[in-house]
C-alpha cells in the first residue's frame, strides 16, 4: 500500500507493506488525515521530541529517529477488516478515530511508532475502542477534525475560564482556532485573538472571537502581543476586571516569556503551541505578576466524543476550517508549503483518492 514516510528528515511517498488486524485489532481505510503541525514539527525535530518523551517518561512516543516513520493522527474512517474476538464493528461504516491500537508489547500511538502507520498512508491498524461512528450529516472528511478540536476543548478545559471571564488567544492557526470555538461554547468573553494572516484572523472571527487584532502592525513581538492586551483592557468592565486567561498557540520559541511579559498581573498563561526546540523564560517575571502558567496537551475520550459530536451538530463549523484537500502524491510538497502557511489552516489528506 501507498504511504507517506519520514525517511531521514524527509518526507517521501514510497510502497509499505500491507497490514493484517491481529486478535483485538481492526484494519481501517483512511479516509482523511489532518496535518496537524506537530507533524510538521516532528520532520525537523524528531530527535528532539523523541528524546525528550523518553526523559519524560512518555512510552507512547518511543519511536526511532533514525527508522522510517509514518505520521498522521487526525484520523477519519472505514473499517476494512477486524482481528480475532473483534465484535459489533460495522464494517464500512465511517468514523471517527483516536490514534490508539494495543499490541502484544502494549499500547501503541500509530502515527508515532514506526511499527504501526499513520493515517498518512492508505490503511491502518487501530482498537476498536478507538473508533466512534460519524453521526448523521457529518461528512465523513470532516470528523478528521474531532482531534484537532478535542485539543484545542481540553485546553480550554485544563483552563480557570469561566463563564464571562475574558480570553487571549495567540496564534489563530488549527490550535488556536479550536481553543477560540471551544471558549466560545463556554462563554468566555470577550475572546481577543491575535494572528499575523487576515485570512485566519477572519476564521477567528467565525469561530467565536469577539475582537481579533493584527500583531504584525507592531514593530516587535511584544509590541504586537500589547495591542491584544490594550484590546482586553478596553473591552472588560469594571474598575478591576478578573485578568485574562492567556492561551500561547504559536509553539515557536520566545513565545511563552512573550506572554509572560506582557500578561496583566494576576493571569493564567496556558501553553498549548507545542515548542520542540529549547526556549527560555524569566521565572521572576511570573513571581512579580503573580502569574499561573500551565502547559498541556492532548485530549481525553470524553473531550473527543464531545468534539464530534459538537462538529456534527453545528456547534462548529468544520467546513470553514478546511482549507485544501490533497492526494498522498502530494503531502511532501503540501508539508514544504506549510513551512509558511499563510492562508492555509487545516488540510485534509486523502489517502485513497486521486
Amino acid at each position: 500500500m501507498k504511504a507517506v514516510v519520514l525517511r531521514q528528515g524527509a518526507m517521501v511517498v514510497d510502497e509499505i507493506p500491507d497490514l493484517t488486524p491481529g486478535p483485538g485489532q481492526v484494519l481501517v481505510e483512511t479516509v482523511a488525515c489532518g496535518i496537524c503541525g506537530s507533524d510538521l514539527h516532528t520532520v525537523d525535530h524528531a530527535d528532539h521530541m523523541a528524546d525528550t518523551a523518553k526523559e519524560a517518561g512518555i512510552a507512547t512516543f518511543n519511536f526511532d529517529p533514525s527508522a522510517d516513520l509514518v505520521m498522521g493522527h487526525e484520523l477519519s474512517v472505514k473499517v476494512l477488516d477486524v482481528g480475532a474476538g473483534v465484535d459489533g464493528v460495522e464494517l464500512g461504516a465511517p468514523m471517527a478515530a483516536m490514534p490508539m491500537l494495543n499490541t502484544p508489547d502494549g499500547p501503541a500511538v500509530p502515527g508515532y511508532d514506526n511499527r504501526y502507520p499513520g493515517g498518512y498512508s492508505q490503511r491502518m491498524l487501530l482498537d476498536p475502542a478507538a473508533l466512534l461512528p460519524v453521526p448523521n450529516g457529518l461528512a465523513a472528511p470532516l470528523a478528521a477534525l474531532t482531534e484537532p478540536m478535542a485539543v484545542g476543548l481540553h485546553a480550554v478545559n485544563q483552563s480557570s475560564i469561566e463563564q464571562g471571564r475574558a480570553a487571549i488567544v495567540i496564534g489563530a492557526g488549527p490550535v488556536g482556532l479550536a481553543i477560540i470555538a471551544a471558549l466560545s461554547l463556554a462563554g468566555a468573553e470577550p475572546i481577543i485573538a491575535a494572528d499575523l494572516s487576515p485570512s485566519r484572523r477572519a476564521l477567528a472571527a467565525t469561530m467565536g472571537a469577539h475582537l481579533v487584532v493584527d500583531p504584525g502592525t507592531a514593530d516587535s513581538r511584544q509590541a504586537g502581543f500589547a495591542i491584544a492586551t490594550e484590546a482586553w483592557a478596553d473591552n472588560v468592565a469594571g474598575a478591576e476586571p478578573a485578568p485574562p486567561v492567556i492561551f500561547e498557540a504559536v509553539g515557536v520559541p520566545g513565545m511563552i516569556d512573550m506572554a509572560m511579559t506582557g500578561a496583566p498581573r494576576g493571569s493564567e498563561v496556558v501553553v498549548a503551541g507545542v515548542c520542540m526546540e529549547s526556549d527560555g523564560f524569566r521565572p521572576i517575571m511570573g513571581i512579580y505578576k503573580h502569574l499561573t502558567v500551565r502547559f498541556v496537551l492532548g485530549w481525553t475520550p470524553e473531550e473527543f466524543a464531545t468534539s464530534l459530536h459538537n462538529l456534527a451538530e453545528g456547534r462548529i463549523d468544520g467546513t470553514a476550517l478546511v482549507t485544501d484537500e490533497v492526494s498522498i502524491d502530494e503531502v511532501p510538497a503540501t508539508f514544504a508549503a506549510l513551512a509558511d502557511p499563510d492562508d492555509q489552516v487545516k488540510v485534509l489528506v486523502r489517502p485513497n483518492d486521486g
